[in-house]
């Protein structure tokens, strides 16, 4: 069973790596949205950096506590679990060996196999034996809230700066086309890599990201711009 761990790292790490791209990609729709749709109300550069900036901020501030509260709670629910086992095995070890046969026969095994690999397992370690096969957790790698909260939060801040810098960095002629042509290259580049990581066609995610992030933009800008000459009105 050695190869299996890397095997499973890989899994974590991949499916970490895409909650990046994901959450990258948060951060470019929302706070491009506003900073378009803010630029299409007015001109001026102070507000425009003000509410993009407060965006960004209550974003990733935002991102990292639902991480934080979705983790946190699969996490006690996992460790829950893990004392409900390591309980059942102190009071009916012979029980949970049975057990561990059924469930190793129906994934396939021989009763005579399965009996056997069951008892090697449990003399190795029941608790794991019995984590993995019937509940698919590893007790020594759950995962850390803070480092998810954080992970979470780092991917939106990084995401959200790329609008945000092509918008101030552009004259009030240029800003907005500019900022526009910079989200939908991110958004195709972030569609393409979250589709090769999960095995899915690259071209479909990012048309799929492009329009929907074009939509989102001519929105807000549409928003923005009726709001602006009503207010000079």
């Amino acid at each position: 069973m050695g190869h299996e761990e890397p095997n499973a790292v890989t899994a974590q790490k991949l499916n970490w790596l895409r909650a990046g791209v994901l959450g990258a990609n948060d951060g470019i729709v929302s706070v491009a949205s506003l900073v378009v749709g803010v630029a299409g109300a007015t001109s001026d550069t102070g507000a425009i950096a003000t509410a993009g900036t407060a965006a960004l901020v209550g974003g990733a501030v935002s991102m990292a506590l639902g991480e934080y509260v979705s983790v946190s709670s699969q996490r006690d629910s996992e460790r829950h679990m893990i004392r409900i086992e390591s309980a059942e095995l102190r009071e009916d070890p012979e029980g949970e060996l049975a057990e561990l046969v059924d469930m190793l026969q129906e994934r396939g095994i021989s009763p005579a196999t399965a009996r056997t690999a069951a008892r090697e397992m449990s003399e190795h370690d029941a608790l794991a034996a019995h984590l993995e096969v019937e509940l698919g957790i590893d007790q020594h790698d759950l995962v850390s809230p803070w480092g998810a909260a954080a992970s979470s939060a780092l991917a939106f801040t990084l995401g959200a700066l790329l609008p945000l810098v092509a918008m101030l960095a552009t004259g009030p002629t240029w800003r907005i086309p500019v900022t526009v042509v910079a989200v939908l290259m991110a958004l195709a580049l972030t569609g393409s890599v979250a589709a090769s990581i999960g095995g899915g066609p690259r071209a479909r995610a990012a048309v799929r990201l492009v329009l929907g992030g074009a939509m989102a933009l001519g929105l807000t800008y549409a928003i923005g711009s009726a709001l602006g000459t009503a207010g000079v009105a």
